[in-house]
């Protein structure tokens, strides 16, 4: 295919419609001179996304046919182009939906969809969507619509991705750095597809109210500002042009859509074709909040690899020290029952098939792979994720191939698993640095990630500063999902850290917003279905 030119605009917005819409017009007008034949806008242009009431929000929202939808039409025909912007949207059945159009370069919509889960306040004054948004084949591409918040949990992008979505198209209204640094390319990376991702600059609420606002969320007004970095990534989790953390920008670059149709790992793997759906249907079951009583406030874990005896002598080393967990990326497990001799200390190790629990009585559970990737392509794989109740929590263990499918690890977080020992080997880049940081995140599970020697490892705990409008402990950093990380880099054979069981029953990552229960579980059959 033609390489095809994309914009990523990131804009600031108030509640004075008319400037927000001629803000939107002039920095389509710029992107459209610079080229761009696909734009993607923040979402919420049209508007703040703060309101009195529901009713507030449905009397300004966007109608078909109004003068801010309209504008968009006219400029998409002026110039010849694909626009996709994001909107508080009125429904004549009143509801009021955030809600993704994407315009022709006729002007006219070639579809809409409406976000799929809500963020915080946007609860009290949005409905969200009844149905998946729509695959959009065009000259471009197949392109795929989703807004922020159905972005720091992985079933809307992976959802699209399967469908066939070629470019993934996210309009964001956050105030998250992790958003830049994680969400966003993490979705491309596990997808292997495009994504465009414009955020917003600027207050994202009244100036008169921050003050207020800021006391109540527990964070510093200045923070609560649009973070800007709109970014297009390519499938490989690679960020290929990026915006400022302030200020306007138009964000371009030139992609070929068609990478996005090679599926394949190095190790030749459909990372698409080698899922098991019929693993999935927890994802799709109505929420029923966790069950399990919470973990120890702090768990001592170890990451442990090299050679044959020094695997053996740093695990008893690390037992005797008080690391109650060792995750040793891959070992005789007999040799490490003897070392964890006189210890209360639980191993994990990667095997040939799988990976297995001991402790110094002997081996206390076996996980086959759950799917066909890799080294288990053509071996035995498990019919169900295997969980382990333990003195200090729920363990789950995560290896081998199965580290790259995000679906692995929200079954984790429905059994109400607290920590995940995933043993692996990395074969390509972002596994490590956005797969597994994105399944701590995204499922509030802590993840200790051992690889082998020659590669980094790390050990991803979880925070207590997690859910807004509670009081933030430490100083605000932007970060809200992303784990609290201890690198192992390459050559260290041996890394410690605490994490935290108990903090994995809490998945409010905000009001009425539940990072697991919050999954759009009544849209998500193109993950528990085959696809043809």
């Amino acid at each position: 295919m033609t390489p095809v030119r994309v914009a990523a605009v990131q804009l600031e917005a108030s509640q004075d419609v008319e400037a927000n819409l001629a803000s939107c017009l002039r920095l389509i007008d710029e992107a459209a001179a610079q080229g761009a034949q696909l734009i993607v806008l923040p979402e919420f242009c049209n508007h703040l996304s703060f309101y009195a009431d529901r009713a507030e929000a449905h009397r300004i929202a966007t109608r078909p046919g109004d003068g801010f939808l309209s504008a968009i039409a006219e400029r998409a025909a002026r110039h010849g182009a694909y626009i996709k912007v994001n909107v508080t949207h009125a429904y004549p059945d009143g509801r009021t939906g955030g809600t993704n159009f994407m315009f022709d370069p006729t002007g006219a919509v070639v579809g809409s969809c409406d976000k799929q889960t809500l963020m915080g306040a946007e609860n009290d004054h949005l409905d969200p969507a009844t149905e998946v948004g729509p695959i959009l084949s065009t000259p471009l591409g197949r392109l795929g619509m989703y807004a922020c918040m159905e972005g720091v949990i992985n079933e809307v992008a992976r959802g699209l991705a399967l469908r066939g979505a070629q470019v993934l198209l996210n309009s964001l209204n956050s105030f998250a750095t992790d958003e830049a640094s994680l969400h966003i390319p993490v979705r491309a990376a596990e997808n292997k597809v495009w994504v465009v991702a414009a955020n917003k600059i600027g207050p994202l609420l009244p100036a008169s109210d921050l003050p207020r606002i800021s006391a109540a969320l527990g964070v510093p007004a200045e923070w609560l500002h649009g973070a800007g970095e709109s970014q297009i990534v390519a499938p490989d989790g690679t960020v290929v042009a990026r915006g400022p953390r302030t200020g306007e920008a138009v964000v371009i670059a030139d992609i070929d859509p068609d990478l996005a149709d090679g599926k394949l790992r190095p190790d030749g793997t459909d990372i698409l074709a080698a899922r098991r759906p019929e693993l999935y249907a927890p994802i799709a079951a109505e929420p029923r909040g966790r069950r399990s009583a919470v973990g120890a406030p702090v768990l001592p874990v170890a990451v442990v690899r090299g050679s044959a005896d020094e695997v053996v002598r740093q695990t008893a080393r690390a037992a005797t020290a008080g690391a109650l967990l060792i995750v040793v990326a891959e070992a005789d497990p007999a040799a490490l029952v003897t070392a964890l001799a006189g210890t209360d200390a639980h191993a994990v190790t990667g095997t040939s098939d799988g990976a297995v629990l001991l402790d110094a009585t002997g081996v206390l559970g076996h996980q086959l792979p759950l799917h066909p990737a890799g080294a288990a392509r053509d071996g035995k794989l498990a019919d169900e994720l295997l969980t382990f109740d333990l003195p200090w929590g729920r363990l789950a263990i995560i290896a081998g191939d199965d580290t790259i499918f995000p679906e692995a690890y929200r079954l984790a977080a429905l059994a109400d698993v607290d920590v995940v020992a995933s043993p692996f080997t990395a074969t390509e880049a972002w596994e490590l640095d956005l797969g597994l940081r994105e399944r701590a995140a995204e499922n509030r599970l802590n993840v200790i990630a051992a690889a082998p020697l020659d590669q980094p490892s790390a050990i991803l705990a979880l925070s207590g500063d997690f859910t807004l409008w509670t009081a933030w402990q430490g100083p605000f950093t932007g970060r809200i999902s992303h784990p609290v990380v201890t690198e192992i880099p390459a050559g260290e054979p041996v890394g410690s850290a605490a994490v935290a069981p108990a903090q994995a029953a809490n998945r409010l990552v905000s009001r009425r917003t539940d990072l697991v229960d919050g999954r759009p579980w009544r849209l998500v059959q193109a993950l528990t279905e085959r696809q043809s």
